[in-house]
């Protein structure tokens, strides 16, 4: 029967049982089940609580920890077929091995071979003639049998359903049976095997900060000097690094431990970016930022609210913390600098979502499982979508890309409304297009606050915003030049617009040697706004309608104020924002 290992020794950390497997042993014994969907983190290493402990695989841990007792054990993948992993005595015995000893490696036959196999074990055991336990290894089980995406294949199909028997089988299942099946993405196997209510289904996590300050306690005698800055405080590694695969902790000790290298305080962040972009293969990125939102600026009331935000993570008080913020404004208001902002002022990581979609079928939503994992290994973070209204799918999908937009959404959705998150994930979207993200994304309990972006509505706030980004490149401008170019200062300037014209002026001092107050003369004479009228004051109206609160607002954007102030000579935009 499965069972647990004997009792960890009191004094050593590296022999506790991981919870995924103390609920697959509670399943097994109570016979709830006897299949099990491993997925997740399937493909890294672990600390095997045996004896002193030593490193492995899943597949070392499901052999030495989890079936020692079992008779048989075999195992099967496409690369290496059939392998008699124990009981090889036992299983030659079977008539069927004598007749044919070669063992098939395609998988339809190598799966009729082994259901042929449980059954004959099966009915030995109900004609009372010795009980054989019997376990099975499918690794990269979706190899095996893939999710065929909406078609029809009648030998895929019939494959799946051989496998689906071993828990249904009434035979087969009150047999001494157990069988396992590897994957690291649920979407990428046969929905046959996924939705069998016979089956469970077991997440195996990444490794929590605890599970890798364990892992450094084992692994500190055979990495001294690489540890050696940590030899009394292994929380700080084991912290800093959550969101790694212990495997690609472990080759990271090896190489510093070869090239006597010391980690150190330093390295920590850098080296968690590296390891955890290289483990999602790409998918995420992450934002790195040292400004704050002191560098921000204006936006004193949206600041102030952030700031609020930030102070009740910092205490660990999340009844009012929100599960993510909506950032809408014309293009080129500063979206992601805010993010960056708000990530230094908070100290916590900025994931940032990138293209996660994939041509092939179950490729996007298996990718998106690896995501939402790493994010649930994390800790605190951000997780930034930009371009949200294109990247987030709809919840009716295309009749072009066979249901795959709607799936996005459907698994966006879920993840986004978690409640195990608040206070862990806190999802940022950005869009100057914010009405043409699903209403349901937006709602309270996914998204709780709404931020619009808007650009300079006076000419006063013009001029600050050019004269801060001219003093960042060195370029001084008197606060005395304000009435002069006051007439040339165009209104509603975004910090992408006013961010272009600083980078002129310092090309007109530097090539034509002229005074930063001419330079910014010449080029305000020659600006020529990079959104057209009619666009930013739609992407204008759009973000006043989304605000959340109206504070956020500019009283002069506000609905029933004038906007002939903002938008002098523009009867369009003028019809726009009267509009509100």
């Amino acid at each position: 029967m499965l069972t647990p290992p004997a009792p960890p020794v009191p004094a050593s950390p590296n022999v506790i049982l991981p919870d995924w497997a103390k609920e697959l042993v509670t399943l097994y014994e109570s016979g709830a089940a006897n299949q099990f969907v491993l997925y997740g983190n399937v493909d890294d290493r672990m600390i095997l609580p045996i004896g002193g402990g030593e490193m492995g695989t899943l597949n070392d841990f499901l052999l030495k920890v989890l079936l020692p007792r079992f008779d048989v054990i075999l195992s099967f993948d496409v690369g290496n077929g059939i392998r008699i992993e124990k009981g090889g005595p036992i299983f030659t015995q079977w008539p069927a091995f004598k007749d044919s000893p070669q063992l098939p490696k395609d998988p339809r036959d190598a799966i009729e071979t082994i259901t042929h196999y449980f059954r004959y074990t099966a009915n030995l055991g109900r004609l009372g003639r010795g009980r054989t336990q019997v376990g099975l290894l499918v690794r990269a089980a979706q190899l095996v049998a893939p999710n065929p995406g909406g078609g029809f294949d009648y030998d895929l199909n019939a494959l799946a359903l051989l496998m689906r028997d071993w828990a249904g089988d009434s035979l087969l299942s009150g047999h001494d049976l157990a069988t396992f099946l590897l994957t690291e993405n649920l979407n990428d196997l046969h929905p046959l095997l996924v939705n069998n209510p016979r089956a469970a289904q077991i997440k195996v996590p990444l490794p929590t900060p605890d599970d890798l300050k364990r892992a450094f306690s084992f692994l500190a005698p055979t990495f001294p000097v690489a540890l050696s800055n940590y030899a009394q405080n292994l929380d700080t590694p084991a912290q800093q690094l959550a969101g790694a695969t212990l495997a690609a902790v472990e080759n990271l000790l090896k190489t510093r431990e070869h090239k006597r290298e010391v980690l150190c305080d330093e390295d920590l962040s850098k080296l968690k970016k590296q390891l955890v972009e290289q483990d999602c293969n790409g998918l995420i990125e992450f934002i790195e930022s040292k400004r704050t939102l002191d560098d921000l600026y204006g936006q004193e009331k949206i600041k102030e609210w952030l700031r609020q935000d930030i102070e009740l993570w910092k205490q660990n008080d999340l009844q009012a913390m929100p599960m993510g913020y909506l950032l809408c404004g014309p293009v080129g208001t500063g979206k992601t600098y805010m993010v960056e902002c708000l990530a230094g002022e908070a100290g916590v990581p900025v994931v940032k979502l990138k293209n996660f979609r994939d041509k092939w079928v179950g490729s996007t939503e298996g990718n998106l499982e690896k995501i939402f994992r790493l994010l649930q290994a994390l800790g605190r973070c951000y997780v930034f979508v930009d371009e949200a209204d294109q990247a987030l799918g709809k919840r009716d999908g295309g009749n072009g890309d066979s249901g795959l937009s709607g799936r996005i959404y459907s698994m966006l959705a879920e993840e986004m409304s978690n409640t195990d998150n608040r206070g862990k994930v806190l999802w940022i979207l950005a869009s100057s297009r914010p009405d043409l993200i699903e209403v349901d994304l937006k709602r309270p309990g996914r998204i709780d606050v709404k931020i619009p972006i808007f650009p300079t509505t006076t000419t006063r706030e013009g001029f600050n915003l050019i004269r801060a980004l001219m003093k960042r490149r060195k370029l001084e401008l008197d606060e005395s030049t304000f009435e002069e170019l006051e007439s040339d200062i165009p209104n509603l300037l975004t910090p992408g617009a006013a961010e272009s014209l600083s980078i002129k002026v310092y090309r007109l001092v530097k090539v034509k040697s002229l005074s930063p107050l001419d330079a910014l003369r010449q080029v305000l004479r020659d600006y020529q706004s990079p959104v057209p009228p009619e666009v930013l004051g739609r992407q204008i109206e759009l973000a006043i309608r989304e605000a959340s609160d109206l504070d956020f607002v500019p009283a002069s954007l506000r609905p029933g104020n004038a906007p002939v102030a903002i938008a002098p000579g523009n009867p369009l935009l003028n019809d726009v924002l009267s509009a509100q």
